[in-house]
């Protein structure tokens, strides 16, 4: 019985030892937290960026939706004769306050080609330009359209 109990003792001294395992606490080191930070904090940024440039994406395509219906309702109303062709500025009303239109009508000239200096008179080139109050957005069409006769 004797081995048996040196046997049961040595075996409990075994165990009873602190292992390497044992004496080391569990968690992270200074240098794991770091590491963990600083792979959040790219993380991070590159959402942000990337969420920040989709909204500035959504911004600039709403513009330029809404610009480009304004800018062909403004120029039906001037082929139409609901407006007058001169230079002009103004805003679109209640429903679109925050979009102002300015009209430049300039005469043409077509000098060079003999067959368009019947046109000169009666030719006006339109520059109209729509832009979003408090907003980098700016769009301008130009294009040419025949002065009317009030006769």
């Amino acid at each position: 019985m004797q081995v048996l109990r040196g046997y049961t003792t040595n075996m409990l001294r075994l165990n009873n030892q602190p292992t390497r395992q044992q004496n080391s606490k569990a968690g992270f080191t200074l240098l794991e937290v770091m590491i963990a930070v600083a792979v959040l904090a790219i993380t991070l940024t590159v959402l942000f960026g990337s969420q920040s440039q989709s909204l500035s994406l959504a911004a600039e395509a709403k513009f330029n939706t809404r610009a480009t219906f304004l800018a062909a309702l403004k120029m039906a109303q001037l082929e139409s004769g609901v407006a007058e062709l001169q230079n002009d500025e103004g805003d679109f009303g209640e429903d679109y306050p925050d979009f102002n239109w300015k009209i430049e009508v300039e005469d043409t000239d077509f000098s060079d080609p003999e067959y368009l200096e019947d046109l000169n008179e009666s030719l006006k080139r339109v520059t109209l330009t729509v832009q979003w109050q408090d907003s980098p957005f700016t769009y301008v069409v130009d294009y040419f359209i025949q002065e009317r006769n009030e006769n």
